[in-house]
């Protein structure tokens, strides 16, 4: 079992309330989404793993299990060309849960147009596969999200 905890602070929503067809369609994956708190901050690894991708708006860590976990900072955020944005990692990387990955600020990327919320994806998973899901409550980076069997 991979517990996966949050990788920043905000409020938990469900993936179906991201403004962005894929997470809300969980086309990706199941998994959960945070409204992050409006401070610059850094995203850290939600599990202990390996850091298969990586670029400024997103980032993916796979564990021993093979669980990857996607962190994705805000919705169409590629399209900010990693402006404000600073990777504190390398690809290929190991890094542990709590681990500083990307710095960043929410407030600048609303600024800029674009949705802050932060999908938080267990790739390669089905629903069921997932439980104690956060939807709905406040969080900080390191707290519980969901776990996956």
């Amino acid at each position: 079992m991979t517990n996966v905890t949050s990788p920043l602070a905000g409020r938990t929503i469900g993936l179906a309330a991201v403004p962005d067809p894929v997470f809300s369609g969980a086309m990706v994956g199941p998994g959960t989404a945070i409204d992050p708190v409006r401070e610059a901050s850094e995203a850290v690894s939600p599990i202990d793993g390996v850091v298969v991708s990586l670029h400024p708006h997103a980032f993916v860590v796979v564990d021993d299990e093979g669980h990857g976990v996607l962190t994705h900072l805000g919705i169409d955020t590629v399209q900010l060309n990693g402006e404000g944005f600073e990777l504190l990692v390398n690809k290929g990387d190991t890094v542990q849960r709590g681990q500083a990955v990307v710095r960043w600020d929410p407030a600048a990327v609303e600024a800029a147009g674009k949705s802050p919320i932060c999908p938080i994806v267990a790739l390669e998973a089905t629903a069921e596969s997932l439980s104690d899901v956060s939807v709905d409550g406040e969080v900080k980076a390191g707290d519980a999200l969901f776990s996956w069997h």
